[in-house]
């Protein structure tokens, strides 16, 4: 850690890792810009934040296995100007269905970029180094989540939304500059001969027909999409379970921990994702917020991640993971009960602070845990795939939730615009994310056993 090559390395992978972060948090608060701009209906807007977790979640896991063969630092390289160029379409996209495809494209580069920066930590750092260094990684990556919504926010409010996207050039500029001239390539000692083309086509079929049937609910391609998004996750399964290098390894949903901190994992980031789509929207179409004031208000999350995640693993190790598990989703459910209060005359400080606080607690307190206890229930050889299976399928529960929930909320169209309309449609989705949220503790007190955490994975959420 204390090399100059250690330094680099660290900071080329929170940069890169950044970039997605900063993605992650500032495309909701410029929807209803974006809206009003290019004049697109709620589904469009849908696409354009589901389009980047499809493709990212599909292939997050084939992008690992990649970098492990022909180079981590090469495709860390490769995923970041992926990504640069898609934001400069998504910044130059004249319509909305543009926009969509070039956020298709974005994620593809994210699937490639997001492991491949962690991985470069993994493979550069002696062993006893790399948990300060991803420490180190996690802090930054925080800073970078903290820092989105207001910039976000200020370009929107200054400039224009375009910016949000075309920002992330100079950034990636920076970040293969360092790459290239200061961080040693890495691969894995024993690394896949066959890649699992076939399972990730599949993945992101099942995906992305299972998500356009939500969004297009009622339409009349809906249940053909349905249909087949249903019978690509069957062949997944299918094939996974005879691929001889498989993407993801179906016999570690053998094990019974594993499975149901995944299953937690589907409803509590349905939730979170749902959660900050339908907030940001009341606060701006209802509350008449600008677009900064609504991104900043989202700060109480990020400030409560940044300062005390790391002290929630901690307990975890301390108290074993299923009372934190538990005992964080519930609170979040609180919180988000708390958020009803929302509306045409709402108070930041009695209204919003509260329960979005409340709500940081409650994920600051979970999230380390979780990580853990995905990592621990894995074989070691497995940690790596079983870190990014958690991952995948906490981006597949956002984008199934932003999908399904505004149409079953009966919300449509050009709804979004209509301070009545959202009024209501949002009490419903913030009831059913409430839902989700204790739900998700249920699963944890019932399924997940005390004392199986490790002091080595516990400190720095991902």
């Amino acid at each position: 850690m204390g090399t100059p090559t250690g330094r680099w390395v660290v900071t080329a992978a929170a940069l890169g890792s950044g970039l997605t972060l900063l993605d992650g948090t500032v495309v909701n608060v410029a929807l209803r810009t974006i809206g009003e701009d290019l004049d697109a209906s709620l589904a469009q807007l849908q696409w354009i934040n589901n389009g980047y977790l499809l493709t990212l979640a599909s292939l997050i896991l084939l992008g690992g296995s990649l970098g492990d063969r022909y180079g981590r630092r090469r495709l860390f390289v490769v995923g970041t100007v992926w990504f640069a160029v898609a934001s400069v379409l998504c910044g130059l996209a004249p319509t909305a269905e543009t926009l969509v495809v070039a956020r298709l494209l974005q994620g593809v580069g994210g699937g490639l970029l997001t492991p491949g920066s962690l991985a470069m930590i993994q493979g550069a750092f002696v062993r006893e180094d790399r948990a300060p260094a991803i420490g180190a990684w996690s802090g930054f990556g925080g800073i970078a989540a903290a820092v989105g919504p207001f910039l976000g926010g200020a370009l929107i409010d200054l400039a224009s939304w375009r910016w949000i996207f075309l920002v992330n050039l100079p950034v990636a500029v920076v970040t293969v500059w360092i790459a290239v001239w200061h961080v040693p390539e890495t691969r894995s000692a024993t690394p896949r001969e066959r890649f699992d083309v076939p399972g990730a086509a599949l993945a992101m079929l099942a995906l992305g027909g299972v998500t356009y049937a939500l969004v297009q609910w009622g339409g009349a391609a809906a249940p053909v999409a349905a249909g087949v998004g249903m019978a690509a996750g069957a062949a997944f399964v299918l094939v996974e379970s005879r691929a001889r290098e498989p993407m993801m390894p179906l016999g570690l949903f053998g094990d019974r921990v594993f499975s149901a901190a995944n299953a937690m994992t589907l409803l509590v980031y349905a939730a979170l994702g749902a959660v900050l789509f339908f907030l940001v929207l009341q606060l701006q179409t209802v509350a008449g917020w600008s677009p900064l004031a609504a991104g900043v208000a989202t700060l109480p999350i990020t400030v409560c991640m940044l300062l005390l995640a790391s002290r929630g693993g901690r307990l975890g190790v301390r108290i074993g993971p299923r009372i934190p598990m538990t005992v964080g989703p519930v609170v979040m459910g609180v919180a988000t009960a708390l958020l009803l209060r929302v509306d045409l005359d709402t108070s930041y400080w009695l209204d919003v602070l509260p329960g979005l606080t409340l709500f940081g607690l409650g994920l600051a307190l979970m999230v380390a845990p979780l990580t853990a206890t995905v990592l621990a229930a894995a074989p070691d050889e497995q940690a790596g795939i079983a870190s990014g299976v958690n991952n995948a399928v906490a981006r597949s529960g956002t984008l199934l939730a932003v999908a399904a929930l505004p149409p079953a909320v009966g919300l449509s169209g050009m709804e979004y615009a209509d301070p009545t309309a959202l009024a209501a449609a949002y009490s419903s989705a913030m009831v059913a994310c409430a839902a989700l949220l204790v739900l998700g503790g249920a699963v944890s007190w019932l399924t997940v056993p005390s004392g199986i955490l490790r002091n080595d994975s516990a400190e720095a959420p991902p």
